[in-house]
């Protein structure tokens, strides 16, 4: 097996939200380089949220980065100390206006892993009760309830183009439901 070492790291940039590092890496067979290295101070939790009606509850939202328009789950940072359940909860209500009932664990992720520390919990939550508008209204133009198969359509047409949204529902849609069916082998 083959393994990097860091021999050292020097901070570029920081911020409360994201810091740039550039870190000295030995790579077996190609020496030493500096590594760009994205950290995130804080990690991420975002939540698929189902009814029992068969439907998902998404953000329609633009995104400055990128130009584009898109589907995405709620999701946000986990505070210092937050449990990233209660976290996801949290962002559920500010962003959609709706107050999880249980959330439990769906999967983790590490969304840029070759680049950077972004590390997102990701669940699966249910019996949401409607409390109001949603508090962040800048999140997205539309908060709304859609069918499984529009989700699905929306996941093959590339309308889910937020990695961690894309990566939770494409899970919750097949290794979870045939893992929870018995439909997969352990």
């Amino acid at each position: 097996m083959t393994q990097w070492a860091v021999r050292g790291r020097r901070q570029v940039y920081g911020s409360p939200w994201v810091e740039l590092w550039l870190d000295d890496v030995d790579i077996p067979g190609v020496g030493r380089v500096d590594h760009h290295v994205v950290r995130m101070p804080k990690e991420c939790a975002n939540a698929v949220v189902t009814d029992g009606d068969g439907r998902f509850l998404m953000l329609y939202r633009h995104r400055f980065i990128t130009g584009r328009w898109g589907w995405e789950l709620p999701s946000g940072w986990v505070e210092p100390g937050e449990d990233p359940a209660a976290a996801a909860a949290r962002e559920v209500e500010e962003e959609t206006g709706w107050r999880p009932g249980e959330v439990a664990p769906l999967t983790r992720l590490d969304a840029m892993s070759g680049i950077s520390t972004m590390h997102f919990h990701c669940f699966h939550a249910t019996g949401a009760t409607r409390i109001g508008e949603p508090v962040d209204r800048a999140e997205a133009s539309r908060v709304e309830w859609l069918a499984e198969d529009e989700v699905v359509r929306l996941l093959t047409t590339g309308e889910v183009a937020e990695g961690a949204s894309l990566a939770a529902l494409s899970y919750f849609l097949g290794p979870h439901r045939l893992t929870a069916r018995g439909g997969a082998d352990r």
